[in-house]
């Protein structure tokens, strides 16, 4: 209560991984706010989150893949913080031995999802094999186990797949970094547009100051993400943390903004999506 009134809830829709939980600190320890409102935390996978901007828009605020935002336009608009975009790093591709990605045409390859962002990138740069959608955290174990020839890993498992038995095929951060001197965008936090254009700047605004928050007071945030962090230690867990919250989370600016242009370009190209999406970004 602020006034006497009831705080309007706002849901906010996130993976259970140690990144998003670290944006989200400043809004768990209360430091963060939006006026007038309280933030509920919903923890879900990216696909299925995707899935339900899609199909029900009831979430609020939520995060997306970069690739389903480019059907959520009309009724979402995007944060200007909260972005998680691969400096030099991002999804990978692995299998249990090395080979070249161009052996894999019209192999079996695991995605989390066709919504992902991941497998908008392998079917830019790898149309021709057949991407089946598997739980993201169980991609590592069915490739090792020869279900699958490749896989698509996010999250932790970038880490981790070398324990698992696996190698990299490609890193498509560092193939964007490399051939377009760009980040590679993958994830995005968005708003509900019906939500009306000055509660949707206090949103920003409020997820900005959390982020803000979690960077201020560094190890209690990374010990919060870590509750998020399956199967990480600490140092894996800030390593992880820092891949994906860096200065382009905060404010994404003209580079993440070209580079989420290069991205519906080309899936525009290769018939991914219709059309590119409206870039409002608040």
């Amino acid at each position: 209560m602020t006034d006497g009134t009831a705080l309007r809830t706002l849901r906010f829709g996130h993976s259970p991984d140690a990144d998003d939980a670290y944006m989200f600190f400043g809004f768990h320890t209360g430091r963060a706010v939006i006026e007038g409102c309280s933030v509920e935390h919903v923890l879900q996978d990216i696909q299925t989150l995707n899935r339900r901007a899609l199909e029900s828009a009831d979430l609020e605020i939520t995060a997306v893949s970069a690739h389903a935002f480019a059907f959520l336009s009309d009724r979402y608009a995007i944060l200007r913080c909260g972005a998680s975009m691969g400096l030099g790093y991002g999804p990978l591709v692995v299998s249990r031995e090395p080979r070249a990605l161009d052996s894999l045409r019209g192999r079996r390859v695991a995605i989390p999802g066709p919504l992902t962002t991941a497998a908008l990138l392998l079917r830019t740069e790898l149309p021709d094999c057949t991407p089946v959608e598997v739980m993201y955290d169980q991609i590592p174990a069915r490739v090792a186990s020869g279900e699958f020839d490749a896989g698509v890993i996010i999250h932790e498992s970038q880490l981790t797949y070398r324990e698992e038995g696996l190698v990299k095929v490609l890193d498509f951060g560092e193939l964007w970094q490399q051939r377009d001197q760009l980040p590679v965008p993958l994830g995005l936090d968005v708003v509900r547009r019906d939500l009306g254009p000055e509660l949707m700047k206090a949103v920003s605004d409020g997820f900005h100051a959390s982020i803000r928050d979690a960077m201020a007071h560094e190890d209690e945030a990374i010990g919060y993400a870590l509750r998020f962090g399956r199967g990480l230690d600490v140092p894996q867990g800030r390593k992880f943390v820092h891949m994906y919250v860096n200065d382009l989370t905060l404010e994404m600016g003209e580079l993440g903004r070209k580079a989420l242009a290069k991205l519906y370009d080309r899936a525009v190209r290769i018939g991914a999506i219709p059309t590119a999406p409206a870039l409002d970004i608040i």
